[in-house]
């Protein structure tokens, strides 16, 4: 009949539009081409209804309707014939959980699915599984992996972009169980064949070795992963492998130009209508100016756009986390504008251990630079108590965090003489003296701050002033204003303390 016609022709124009990246008139085709459906039409145009509701769904979540998202879901659950023919809806749904800030749900939902295509992921010893994954990879070249056949089962394709999803929510609040999902992506790539999702795996992969020191390695892989995206016929994904590689990069190579990646990441995550990608890639550009020095009210308008992003296509969980850098950023200049905690911003910081870490983080950090003793100690002890079980892969954010503890706690083992404050700075100063053989650019200026603070608290006065010397040498040769002035600052303070002495 002329009405199937007419619907048949609206999803055509759908997918065009989701060819050229835009969703919100993709909606309205398919919205449009559902109202031409019949009332009989699951039983008499099934196939045409499914694709339909299904495409429709999509650029809800794309979107941020999560309204409109919630009640197709309910429809094709309640009218599809087959369990795989749900499949989509369902991933739709774990992302809009996940975005919601529900990542539990989103996660038990996902690992149940999963487990009804007889994919279990969970396991007990990690270490175990990270050796296995060696040994799976250690037959194959990396031209054999990049020239491996394409997966074509559709239940494995579907199943993939569920391990996928997981990862991103894993890593946040259940970072042990990220290797085992790692794991099944690529034992699975190189059983059934390369996946959309499968360059994300790799990706994962060299993040994960890169945060437990093999950043060599993992930098190897993160390379292999990007170039996998040229050879699986899609880039779907893209916005995650980049947002995750940039992330390694900048451990390798200078701070300021990884932080272009991340752009690239952007366009191509609003290009898939993976609008979550898109978010991460904006957080993590403001995140990495931010702590490559930016001009302080530059980064304000950033951030307040990345604010802005972020509630428009319903990704609270990043809105929060933006939040917590922009109070940072209003307390540096001045301003007095702090962004208020919304019920969502609470629920985070209740269910999100590596958000709540990265909020005491910021918290203690500013109080270090106004030199506010009692907050600092109390944030700084609060951070250090969430350590063991936060974020599953390396983000810049580790370097710049255990930098930064550093020399709160040896300014806190001078005041207080006691030794777990002592301890804890030399424990940050070898990581940054790890981090600098592998980018001296980005990293060598923060590991003579911290030897110069060290040197400071076991009253080696001239290693003290030569190592002051040299981090802000190097702070300023690599373009890190910001802290070539802290290193200045905290000399002043050595020097001032040291005049003192010698008058009494």
């Amino acid at each position: 009949s002329h009405y199937i016609t007419a619907a048949q022709l609206n999803l055509r124009a759908g997918k065009k539009a989701m060819e050229m990246s835009d969703y919100e008139t993709a909606y309205s085709y398919f919205d449009s081409g559902i109202s031409f459906l019949r009332k009989k039409h699951w039983q008499e145009h099934y196939a045409l209804s499914l694709e339909l509701y299904s495409l429709v769904a999509k650029c809800a979540l794309t979107n941020g309707d999560h309204t409109s998202l919630k009640f197709l879901i309910a429809e094709v659950a309640a009218k599809a014939h087959f369990f795989e023919d749900k499949l989509d809806v369902l991933y739709f749904e774990t992302c809009a959980l996940a975005y919601s800030s529900r990542l539990a749900e989103s996660i038990e939902k996902g690992l149940d699915i999963l487990s009804k295509l007889g994919i279990e992921v969970q396991g007990t010893n990690v270490e175990a599984r990270v050796q296995e994954t060696k040994d799976l990879l250690s037959p194959h070249t990396d031209d054999e992996i990049l020239n491996s056949k394409p997966m074509t089962d559709p239940t494995m394709i579907i199943a993939m972009k569920f391990l996928g999803k997981l990862e991103t929510g894993m890593t946040q609040i259940m970072p042990k169980s990220v290797p085992y999902v790692t794991f099944k992506i690529i034992e699975l790539s190189l059983t059934h064949g390369m996946s959309p999702v499968s360059p994300l795996g790799f990706a994962y992969y060299g993040s994960y070795l890169a945060k437990q020191g093999e950043i060599n390695e993992g930098y190897h892989y993160v390379k292999l992963a990007l170039s996998l995206l040229d050879r699986v016929g899609s880039r779907e994904n893209a916005g995650g492998v980049i947002f995750v590689c940039t992330q390694v990069k900048s451990y390798v190579e200078p701070l300021q130009a990884t932080l272009e990646y991340h752009h690239e990441g952007y366009a191509a995550a609003m290009a898939s209508g993976d609008s979550s990608q898109a978010v991460i890639n904006t957080l993590l550009n403001c995140i990495g100016s931010f702590f490559a020095g930016a001009n302080l009210q530059r980064m304000e308008d950033l951030f307040a756009d990345t604010v802005k992003l972020c509630e428009e296509r319903k990704q609270l969980n990043y809105k929060f986390q933006a939040q917590q850098v922009q109070r940072s950023l209003s307390k540096l200049i001045g301003t007095g504008k702090e962004p208020k905690h919304s019920s969502e911003g609470r629920d985070v910081l209740a269910s999100n251990s590596s958000v709540l870490r990265s909020y005491h983080y910021q918290t203690a950090y500013v109080s270090f630079i106004f030199r506010s003793y009692d907050d600092t100690i109390e944030n700084i002890e609060k951070y250090f108590a969430l350590q063991e079980n936060t974020w599953g892969i390396l983000f810049l954010a580790h370097a710049v965090h255990a930098f930064h503890s550093g020399l709160i706690s040896f300014w806190v083992a001078r005041k207080s003489k006691e030794q777990r404050w002592y301890q804890r700075g030399n424990q940050s100063k070898l990581a940054l003296r790890r981090w600098a053989e592998s980018s001296q650019w980005t990293f060598e200026n923060k590991w003579y701050l911290l030897e110069a603070e060290e040197s400071f608290c076991n009253n080696d006065v001239e290693a003290a002033k030569a190592y002051y010397e040299k981090a802000i040498a190097s702070a300023k040769l690599h373009k890190f204003v910001h802290e070539e002035a802290l290193a200045h600052e905290l000399a002043a303070y050595f020097y001032l303390e040291l005049g003192e002495r010698e008058q009494t």
